[in-house]
This record gives C-alpha cells, structure tokens and sequence, in this order.
C-alpha cells in the first residue's frame, strides 16, 4: 500500500470523519432553527414545515413519515401546536427521543369566544390547540427554555456532544437576551397608549404579555380558525374606537381578511410580520432575524 492510500484510509477510519451527523427532524421552521443553533456540526437537521409555509394546515404525506422514522431525535413545540404530532408519530413508529421545547413553559390561556371562534379550538384537521395558546417562542425568555430542552434531548441521544450542546446552547441563549433587552428599549419609547396591533390571527399573546401591547385579531390560534361576519364587525368598531394604526399582514397567511378590515376600518396595511414561520427571503431566514424584523416593524408603525 502506497503513502497516499495509507493516508486516506486513517482519515475513514478517524472517528472525526467517521461519526456522522445526528439526523433530527423538527416540527416547523422556527423549530428547525432554534436546533440548528444548539447541535450545531453534530446535528443534521430537517424541517417538516418549511419557511412561509403554514403548520397549521399541514398534512403529513408518505415523505415525511419516511423522514421520521430515519431519525434519532423528533423536535417540536408542544401545548398542542402539532395537531397532526400523534398521527405522525404512530405512521412512523418512531422509537427516537422527543423534544418537546416547550415543556415548562406556563401557557397562556385562550379567550377562544372573544371575537366568536370556535370555543372548542379544534378543526376537521384535528389541529387542537385545546384552551391554551402555543406561540410561546414570541417571548425570548420562554427561548431560553427551549434551548435547554433541545440541548438535554441531543445530548439524550448523543451523550457524546452533551458538552458540546450545553456550549452552543449557553452561547444562543446569551444572544437571546441581548434580543430581549434590545427589544425592550425599542418599545419602552412607544407610549403604551400606542401600543394596539390588528394582525389577521392571534398568534402573538406571547410577545403582547412580554412588552405590554395589546394584539387584536379575527383568526384564533390557528389559522384553520373561521372568522364569524359578527366577529369580524366587532373589530372594526373596535379598530375605529380604539384608533389603531398598526395592521400588519404575516408571512404564512391569506392576506383578504386583512385587508377587509383594514379597508372597512379605514387603516392602511403598513408591514409584515412573522408569526408561525420563517421566511426563505433575506431579513427573517433564522429565529433571531425573524424577532428583530417583528420587532423593529411594530415599533416604528404603532
């Protein structure tokens, strides 16, 4: 055996070259992200609900229990978000580690007859969201638990990396609270009298409890969700009373309904946010680009 293929044989050998990536899968972009960042080279990760794409209708297809069933670790939100979980999960008969990222976190809870939703949150899609709201990645600091949730179920899998996640993990969160601070300041300087927001459904509780805005919307927790013609009325008076300037479309929804209101309400449509994805354009491809866009758009137009 010459030097050169002595060479390429210690390299295969290597357990540097030899060991092979992680393959997890999570639930939704947002998840697939906030993954990324915590397993880093060890992991390789893949998303079932891609950028712009809305999880709140998806339906699983032969694919995608494919893709499950060839993993070690199944990342996904939790408090009900992941409809079609169950169903995915017995298709696959996936045997992996579950990472539920929001496990910990106190939900809030959902108000569903407030603008006439369903009171039973659920769908002929079964996507439940029961009585609780699952956006809890709008608020940082419910981040933070994430991470630490999806660095203990990486390392569950792969005890070898757990030094190497509980690093990357330490580092994401340290970038999560300067996010949290930043944001912070940013709507410290909108008087609260200000801070009203019509979106087209109600997904961001969360970040509305974090930052004291008040967030109105004719959708519930779910897109799937049927705005009433008697709810959708309620809100434009409400929007007219209460003299709302900042109405926002997002990412991943029909824009007709919100344009309805904002036409009937006399308001412009004046941005975009992210809610339930990120988005495969520049500004908003990762969690941290998608909360400072979100941010810095609701700042500037309440």
């Amino acid at each position: 055996m010459n030097v050169r293929k002595i060479i390429v044989s210690s390299l295969l050998l290597s357990p540097l070259v030899a060991w092979a990536n992680l393959p997890v899968v999570a639930s939704f972009s947002i998840m697939a992200d906030i993954t990324r960042e915590v397993g880093g080279e060890r992991v390789s990760v893949v998303s079932l609900v891609g950028a712009d794409q809305d999880a709140h209708v998806f339906q699983p297809k032969p694919a995608d229990v494919k893709k499950l069933a060839e993993a070690k670790v199944f990342v996904v939100n939790g408090l009900g978000f992941e409809g079609w979980i169950n169903r995915l999960n017995k298709s696959a008969n996936f045997k992996g580690v579950t990472v539920t990222a929001a496990n910990g976190i106190k939900p809030l809870a959902v108000a569903e007859d407030e603008h006439g939703h369903d009171e039973h949150g659920h769908d002929e899609h079964g996507h439940d969201h029961g009585r609780v709201d699952p956006h809890a990645w709008h608020n940082p600091q419910h981040v933070l638990r994430y991470v630490d949730n999806i660095a203990a179920g990486l390392s569950r899998a792969d005890a070898a990396g757990a030094a190497y996640y509980r690093e990357r993990a330490a580092a994401y969160k340290a970038r999560l609270q300067e996010l949290d601070s930043w944001a912070g300041k940013q709507f410290a300087a909108v008087p609260a009298a200000r801070r009203k927001v019509l979106t087209s459904h109600d997904a961001f509780a969360y970040l509305g409890q974090r930052y004291a805005i008040r967030f109105m919307a004719p959708q519930g927790v779910s897109t799937d969700a049927e705005a009433s013609a008697k709810s959708v009325a309620q809100l434009i008076r409400q929007v007219k009373k209460e003299q709302v300037k900042a109405v926002f479309i997002e990412n991943m929804s029909d824009r007709r309904l919100i344009d309805q209101l904002a036409k009937e309400a006399g308001v412009k449509v004046g941005g975009k946010l992210y809610s339930d994805a990120l988005s495969s354009q520049p500004g908003a491809r990762s969690y941290l680009e998608m909360f400072r866009s979100n941010v810095t758009a609701l700042s500037q137009l309440m």
